[in-house]
């Protein structure tokens, strides 16, 4: 799943791209310069879970 990051500034738009994995939800955080993407940076995001499991409609 693909989402814009609305909190960051407005002269360069960003995205996290999130999914899960067997040990939570890793979100990566990039952006697009000069045709390329550029990773800001990646890791597990605890709250993430929450969303990916709403917006999947993902029940245990």
């Amino acid at each position: 799943m693909i989402a814009e990051d609305l909190s960051h500034s407005q002269g360069e738009k960003r995205y996290f791209c999130f999914g899960k994995v067997p040990d939570g939800i890793l979100t990566v955080r990039f952006t697009y310069r000069h045709g390329l993407i550029r990773i800001i940076g990646a890791g597990y995001w605890r709250k993430g879970k929450q969303i990916y499991e709403r917006e999947n409609q993902i029940h245990r």
